[in-house]
């Protein structure tokens, strides 16, 4: 007589619940190792280097982006960054979801982007997820977080350590936990470039 398996929660599993399990735990296993490989690889000297690295991995990366070191990124396929960024040291990319972060976009150190979580009403704790789009021109400070669902608009600045729990209007100032819009953007209209080019990147633009 076969033995009754059961899940985490004590349900019992028929054999297409069960080969569902072993394929989910698989899929884990390629993700986690995926992610490892990446985070070894944000160690990496070099941005240039660093990021075409990421590229090979799945990231869309627009052109003069730097990423700088110890990045985390989860799901490479489904993360898009424009061009001209700024991606601070030890930053979480989350690509469970839809992940797009538009152009001209300075991310400071240490901040986290999720775009999947736990569902805290759900009897099994499930996992749910949603997309995150950060606009143009958007400043984050160090150490702030930003959680599933939230649109940041163009212009944005969100202050160190804040909680990103809604939507941000554009030119918005948010801080706070959860974040609450604090302030304006005097200057409404933004044309900066966030770098200036670099000796790889003036060889690619002659050549």
């Amino acid at each position: 007589m076969l033995a009754t398996i059961r899940d985490k929660d004590g349900k019992k599993l028929n054999g297409g619940q069960v080969i569902d399990k072993v394929t989910a735990r698989i899929s884990q296993g390629i993700l986690e190792t995926e992610t490892y490989i990446l985070l070894l690889l944000g160690w990496v000297p070099f941005s240039l280097f660093r990021v075409l690295l990421y590229r090979i991995s799945g990231v869309k990366i627009g052109s003069n982006t730097v990423i700088n070191m110890g990045a985390r990124f989860y799901n490479p396929d489904n993360i898009v960054i424009g061009d001209d960024c700024v991606i601070g040291e030890k930053i979480t990319l989350d690509g469970r979801d839809r992940l797009t972060i538009g152009s001209h976009v300075d991310i400071a150190s240490e901040v986290m982007i999720y775009n999947s979580e736990h569902d805290i009403n759900d009897s099994t704790f499930a996992a749910i997820s949603a997309p995150v789009a950060i606009g143009n021109y958007v400043f984050i400070g160090p150490r702030a977080i930003i959680l599933p669902g939230v649109t940041v608009g163009d212009g944005a600045v969100i202050a160190a350590g804040a909680v990103v729990t809604k939507d941000v209007p554009e030119n918005a100032i948010v801080g706070g936990v959860p974040a609450k819009v604090i302030s304006q953007r005097k200057q409404k209209k933004h044309t900066y470039k966030l770098r200036r080019l670099g000796l790889f990147d003036i060889f690619r633009k002659i050549s």
